[in-house]
């Protein structure tokens, strides 16, 4: 199977009640965690590059990594620019060979995310891509997204119905009270329902987009903190509100910072008890296993997309 849009994965995930799992990618020991747990369960997937992975591990080289699990497992993959910061990113990876960019265009004044939205959505449709915008701002820091809590504001209502009509954009990243990075919430989050539903109402059967999911495993809470960094007073946002929320009107629900912390704790977990070993084999292995454990709940108990993806 080739490379897919998300497209027709939303349209399934919205008719079907279930999200898609977009999951951040950096190396090989990431992607083929992520694609191993997604074949074992028949999902479909989303792979997310963000600005600083293709820096770090370039675009070349994230492409053939994702083009070998399309060979290796068969399933159904879009990949997907996650927070572009300008319409020469999206374009350069629309050019690249991405099959879905996002616009963050949500640090400026509404018309004018309009009018970088609109440039991007006339680009990428010209070639076959689709195009996620954000409109609302969330708190907290994930690779060069860093929003104050002060500077944070919930998505309006009354503005998403001219905004996805005048930009033509085919899915919407929304803030409802889910925060990037890890170290976020002091308590338990809460999500707005109420702003999905009202959203959901203006929108019927539009595809909207879920960031700063995290949500550790409550299974590995204990390797994670011991390992992977404590996390004091931050839970996240809790499974059964994800599963709620996929149950609504969302149809793509990110996930990076448990992946981060799963791969985190397993390496430390290694050089605890093995300090002197020297073979990356040895500790990457381990943590590529973890993300596949974590990565197959997710599917499974989170998002409930598991055994869809033959429907493709």
């Amino acid at each position: 199977m080739a490379l897919i849009t998300s497209k027709e994965m939303f349209k399934k995930a919205y008719e079907g009640g279930y999200a898609i799992g977009a999951f951040n990618v950096n190396n090989m020991e990431i992607v083929q965690g992520i694609t191993e747990a997604a074949k074992e369960v028949n999902a479909p997937l989303i792979l997310q590059v963000s600005a600083g992975a293709r820096k770090y591990a370039k675009h070349v080289y994230l492409m053939k990594l994702i083009e070998a699990a399309i060979e290796d497992t068969g399933l159904p993959i879009c990949v997907h620019l996650d927070h572009g910061d300008s319409f020469e990113t999206c374009k350069s990876c629309i050019d690249g060979g991405f099959t879905s960019v996002m616009i963050d265009g949500s640090h400026h004044t509404f018309d004018k995310n309009i009018e970088e939205t609109k440039r991007v959505v006339e680009y990428a449709h010209a070639h076959g891509v689709v195009v996620e915008a954000e409109l609302g701002r969330l708190a907290g820091v994930e690779d060069d997204i860093n929003v104050n809590a002060e500077d944070a504001s919930y998505t309006r209502p009354d503005q998403v119905e001219e905004f996805v009509a005048r930009t033509g954009v085919d899915s919407l990243a929304i803030a409802i009270g889910t925060s990037h990075g890890a170290y976020k919430f002091k308590g338990e989050a809460k999500l707005r329902f109420d702003i999905l539903e009202e959203i959901q109402k203006r929108l019927p059967g539009f595809p909207i987009v879920l960031h700063g999911a995290s949500s550790v495993v409550p299974e590995y809470v204990e390797l994670i903190n011991k390992y992977g960094g404590e996390m004091p007073g931050a839970k996240g946002v809790p499974e059964h509100m994800l599963r709620k929320a996929a149950e609504m009107a969302v149809c793509k629900i990110n996930i990076d910072s448990d992946l981060r912390l799963a791969m985190t704790a397993a390496i430390r977990e290694q050089f605890a008890l093995k300090p002197a070993e020297f073979d990356p084999r040895k500790y990457l292995g381990p943590g590529r296993d973890f993300i596949r454990e974590i990565v197959r709940h997710k599917l499974v108990s989170v998002l409930g997309c598991n055994g869809t993806a033959d429907t493709y």
